[in-house]
């Protein structure tokens, strides 16, 4: 399993990104796929789940009407697109499989 997370980057209050995960070495199109994010001293933390057809999809409460997961399983990549951004979405975003996750990609949020 490879997963390899980009897209983020310094953004102001309000601002919007998108993230990507590319995934490799397991078949995507049958796999349901999660986000998660994490600050410095504080353990991971889940913020959405898309399932294998794309049509299923769950948030944390504090992302929900602002962040949105989909896929591509032609392209075996996921996204987050990243709107209405708060300093507290500040953290390290990862793609994760299982236990398995990627490098993770920093997004950060300040004026």
């Amino acid at each position: 399993v490879q997963l390899v997370e980009s897209g983020g980057g310094l953004v102001q209050p309000g601002g919007s990104l998108r993230l990507s995960c590319a995934a490799s070495g397991f078949t995507f199109s049958t796999h349901s796929m999660t986000w998660g994010r994490q600050v410095p001293g504080k353990d991971i933390e889940w913020v959405a789940t898309i399932d294998n057809t794309g049509r299923n999809k769950i948030y944390r409460d504090s992302v929900k009407g602002r962040f949105t997961v989909s896929r591509d399983n032609a392209k075996n990549t996921m996204y987050l697109e990243l709107n209405s951004l708060k300093t507290e979405d500040t953290a390290m975003y990862y793609c994760q499989l299982s236990n398995n996750r990627g490098q993770g990609t920093q997004v950060t949020v300040s004026e």
